[in-house]
């Protein structure tokens, strides 16, 4: 659409956008057929402007952080990627507080709250999306949760409109959070942090890194915990009891060492992946009677 592409170029540089972009490059799984476009804004006000041209096109558009928590069909997205990356992930620090852009990396995110003396979010050091994505579902690891840090949200609505919320008026829940609810785009965060012993900081991280490594098999690309956790159980733990420890479906497998992690052992296709987890939960269902629902998100599946 040689018209569409000259309206954005109007307001986003050439480089910050692409064509039947391989999705397996923007996400951790490493799977992903073409998304029609990728767009990549480098400031809030290139951010609406892109979304406004978008929606005037009818254009359908999906909202990206680091691809940590999706999986995207074999034949892609017809639609646009809006990629809320590393171009937006400015971090400064005042006080004890830290402002980050909504595209920096919670392990970015991490270090530069130790850098400076600050405590309370060494849990994300090792989780892979953005800050961005991390609030929408308020992310968390060994006890923390991003709801115990966050202050302000500063968000885009449908309207083009820029809102600044409050912790409560995020309603941050379990794997939960208001931007769940409503399509609103993150694009600012402020957290509330507290001065903190910089050599303590690094060894929790360092073995917050460690545990990780030993018990996650981060040697494979995957989404992460690819379930959510059902009330009163583990996902893990009922998949291994299901007897479904090292079950593969074509490139995808049940992890050996996570069985939580669907993990891609190379050449996964997406339909694999699918296949696996849904041959997981018929599994789990049949045995203990629990629901298991994926965290990962699915994109472009008919």
């Amino acid at each position: 659409m040689k018209g569409l592409i000259e309206k954005l170029e109007n307001c986003i540089p050439k480089s910050c956008i692409l064509e039947q972009e391989p999705m397996s490059k923007h996400t951790t799984f490493r799977i992903g057929g073409p998304a029609d476009y990728l767009l990549e804004p480098e400031n809030v006000e290139q951010l609406l402007a892109v979304r406004e041209i978008l929606q005037e096109a009818g254009i359908p558009c999906f909202l990206l952080g680091n691809g940590s928590n999706l999986l995207v069909s074999d034949e892609g997205y017809r639609g646009a990627i809006l990629k809320v990356g590393s171009r937006m992930s400015t971090i400064t620090v005042e006080g004890n507080r830290l402002i980050t852009g909504a595209g920096a990396l919670m392990s970015q995110v991490a270090k530069a709250a130790w850098e400076h003396g600050l405590t309370g979010v060494e849990f994300a050091s090792g989780i892979p999306g953005t800050i961005g994505g991390g609030i929408t579902m308020n992310a968390g690891a060994y006890g923390g949760e991003l709801r115990q840090v966050v202050t302000r949200v500063q968000v885009v609505t449908p309207q083009g409109e820029i809102r600044e919320l409050t912790n409560e008026a995020m309603k941050f829940g379990y794997r939960h959070s208001i931007v769940k609810e409503q399509p609103l785009i993150v694009t600012e965060v402020e957290l509330e942090l507290q001065p903190g012993d910089k050599e303590q900081i690094k060894n929790l991280m360092d073995d917050l890194a460690t545990r990780r490594r030993e018990k996650q098999p981060l040697e494979y690309p995957s989404a992460g915990s690819t379930f959510k956790r059902p009330e009163g159980y583990f996902a893990g733990e009922l998949i291994m009891k299901a007897d479904l420890r090292g079950f593969q479906m074509g490139g995808a497998r049940v992890s050996d060492k996570h069985c939580g992690f669907v993990v891609n052992m190379g050449g996964a296709t997406a339909a694999d992946v699918r296949a696996v987890i849904q041959a997981v939960q018929s599994r789990v269902w049949d045995c203990f009677q629990v629901k298991l629902e994926p965290e990962v998100i699915f994109l472009g599946f008919s």
